[in-house]
């Protein structure tokens, strides 16, 4: 009868089959964190900006009230 081989007893040196796999596997690609930076401090100097305009601006139209109004 055949009996099973149990891990334990094989020749193969389980550190170098990880090293070699690790090797042969596609290097993965670094994401650059610079330009997601760069966008998100313009996104937010963006609204920033367009808050403190929104703020300081005079009205675009004015409506004057009526004299009756005013009390005179």
């Amino acid at each position: 009868m055949i009996s099973r081989m149990s891990v334990a007893d094989s020749a193969l040196d389980t550190a170098a089959l990880s090293y070699a796999r690790a090797l042969l596997r596609a290097p993965r690609r670094r994401q650059r964190i610079m330009p997601v930076l760069m966008a998100a401090a313009f996104a937010a100097s963006a609204a920033v900006s367009f808050a403190a305009v929104m703020v300081l601006a005079p009205p675009a139209v004015t409506q004057h009230l009526p004299k009756e109004r005013l009390g005179d």
